[in-house]
């Protein structure tokens, strides 16, 4: 029997029935393939896959190897905007959005032009893929929007000065606009902000007059300063001034006074020996009043000029108080000379 079954393939009406073996034999390689790749999934690291079946959502398959029911199951594909075709996978690391430069109007109607940067990351895959068509797509709108409304309330000034506020003010309304997305936005930055080119050379002015004030401003505080100081240091030094001059009064009136106390000691002195002296024959007041007169009239006829001289009432007395001074001295000499007139006593021999 076996030679004879192998005598049919071997005989011309057997070529046919085998090249139909061979087909139906890589047809149902093809198949168990296909049915292969449909039933293994693996999933890259930080990535999720949503895996539906019949069309309605099943689980989320996590990174690594996963079976499925061939032709049952199946991964959903999104498409977004800025990615290459269907996308099976979602990526749940942070991600990016670079926005082109975009118009928009401030609060005094000047028209600038301003590109930012949105990171963003997905919190729960099912959420943004259900949630939304165009997750992308709606990030970037938002943006849009909520920049023009945010710098719409805006001077030009204060948008050029003010980047950090419009950030924050910025990832406040995407976040809240994108948590029901399953998105959270972690971070807007306005990267530019391009005014037109006649304000652009306006405000170059407007800055090179502001620094030009700014010097002046600083060059006037630096002169009154300086002023200040000045004035301050000659306060200072007539407070010195006049500090010396008023210990020097007080030196100078105390040693004054100190001359004064001792030349009245030595008159003082002088009167008491004189008072001692003439304390016997005459008054010593009248001696002291005689002589100072006579200094006096001594001093007024050293000078070579034309004087007149004016004799007091008291002159009378005045010379006879010169006569009595005569008479003592005359007195005093004449005892002086009888005791020297006097013969020495004799001397006794022994």
């Amino acid at each position: 029997m076996t030679q004879t079954f192998l005598m049919f393939f071997q005989t011309p009406e057997s070529v046919v029935p085998a090249f139909l073996l061979i087909v139906l034999l890589v047809i149902l390689g093809i198949f168990l393939l296909v049915v292969a790749a449909k039933t293994i999934r693996i999933v890259p690291q930080a990535s999720v896959m949503l895996i539906e079946r019949l069309g309605r959502f099943s689980r989320v398959a996590a990174s690594g190897l996963n079976i499925i029911v061939p032709f049952i199951d199946r991964p959903r594909a999104v498409f977004w905007t800025n990615t290459r075709g269907a996308m099976t996978s979602i990526d749940l690391r942070e991600q990016y959005i670079d926005l082109p430069p975009q118009p928009v109007i401030t609060r005094d109607n000047v028209t600038i032009h301003v590109d930012s940067v949105v990171y963003w990351q997905i919190i729960d895959p099912v959420k943004a893929v259900y949630e939304m068509n165009d997750l992308v797509g709606g990030i970037v709108q938002l943006t849009i929007t909520g920049m023009r409304a945010v710098m719409g309330d805006m001077d030009l000034d204060h948008t050029l000065s003010q980047r950090d506020q419009i950030n924050s003010k910025l990832r406040i309304i995407l976040d809240e606009a994108t948590d029901k997305w399953g998105v959270k936005v972690t971070r807007v930055d306005v990267k530019n902000i391009n005014p037109p080119e006649d304000v652009r050379v306006t405000m170059e002015k407007q800055m090179t007059a502001e620094r030009n004030r700014r010097a002046l401003v600083l060059q006037a505080e630096g002169e009154r300063q300086a002023a200040i100081t000045r004035a301050e240091g000659e306060k200072q030094a007539a407070v010195t001034r006049s500090e010396g001059e008023k210990q020097s009064n007080i030196l100078q009136a105390e040693g004054l006074a100190q001359a004064r106390l001792r030349q009245a000691e030595a008159e003082s002195q002088a009167i008491a020996q004189v008072a001692s002296a003439m304390a016997e024959h005459g008054n010593p007041a009248q001696y002291l009043i005689t002589t100072r007169y006579i200094e006096s009239l001594r001093d007024m006829t050293k000078s070579n000029n034309a004087k007149v001289i004016f004799m007091p009432v008291e002159t009378a007395s005045m010379l006879s108080s010169v006569g009595t001074i005569k008479e003592m001295f005359s007195e005093t000499g004449a005892k002086g000379s009888d005791d020297s007139q006097k013969p020495p006593p004799p001397r006794q021999l022994r």
